[in-house]
């Protein structure tokens, strides 16, 4: 009887054409992920160069902006809020109102609108607060607008915005922190409405010297010089975070 030959002796093999097939297939997929990687990783890297430039220049208006006080008349004097403490205007706060009143006197607008929700606190508002506290100093209570609900920059501006449209009012000044005037001015601008900043003004500085009493000795100027370096450090992270701020705005990103 003749013997069957059999196909199992040896391993099965895939045809030239089978093998080619497969490498051209394996090459075609790592191909372009080379390309993609070559090209992408530098285009990536100038996407987040041009970011940090934007920001930075971006960082430099809001500086420059910081120390402009552009008040002139308007229809309202919007003053943004700040923290208050169970019924009471934290001292950023105060600064900020006492400005709005000083311009509200010198007749630089008919009205004042206060600004800014709860923020932690379940009774008071940083709005209500401020129109306490206007009204405590003489401001009749016709002339004090409130804006009691936004829980962020973006979100009392928007309010602000929307009580500027119901009262037929076109223009205000913005009385905040100098860091804060730039980003809610382009916000206010954007909606069309004529904005004037005015910083509310800075502590005033305690003289080193006073009359019939010694200058400060070199430990003295060595720890203020390290004061005020910290103090600007912390001012330009002040203008940074807010052009970050401003740039997520820009793109629909609200905080």
């Amino acid at each position: 009887m003749g013997q069957v030959p059999n196909s199992s002796t040896g391993p099965e093999r895939l045809s030239p054409s089978s093998e080619t097939l497969g490498g051209h297939a394996a090459t075609g997929s790592v191909l372009p992920l080379r390309l993609l990687t070559r090209i992408g990783l530098p285009l990536l890297a100038l996407a987040v160069l041009a970011a940090a430039a934007a920001t930075f220049s971006v960082a430099k208006n809001i500086e420059r902006q910081s120390t402009v006080d552009e008040a002139q008349p308007a229809d309202v004097i919007l003053v943004l809020g700040a923290a208050e403490y169970r019924g009471h205007p934290s001292p950023v706060l105060e600064a900020r109102l006492n400005h709005a009143l000083f311009l509200y006197l010198q007749g630089m607008a008919p009205r004042i609108l206060t600004t800014g929700g709860k923020g932690g606190d379940p009774t008071f508002t940083e709005g209500d607060v401020g129109r306490a506290y206007l009204s405590r100093h003489g401001v009749p209570s016709e002339a004090i607008l409130v804006e009691s609900e936004g829980e962020s920059t973006v979100e009392s501006t928007a309010a602000a915005i929307e009580i500027m449209r119901r009262t037929n009012m076109k223009s205000c000044i913005v009385v905040s922190d100098g860091y804060h005037i730039y980003r809610v001015k382009k916000m206010l601008e954007f909606q069309g409405i004529s904005v004037y900043g005015s910083p509310r003004p800075a502590q005033p500085r305690q003289a080193h010297v006073n009359a019939g009493q010694d200058s400060p000795g070199q430990d003295s100027r060595e720890q203020n010089s390290r004061e005020q370096d910290s103090k600007d450090w912390r001012q330009q992270w002040l203008y940074f975070r807010q052009a970050i701020a401003y740039g997520l705005w820009r793109i629909g990103i609200p905080i």
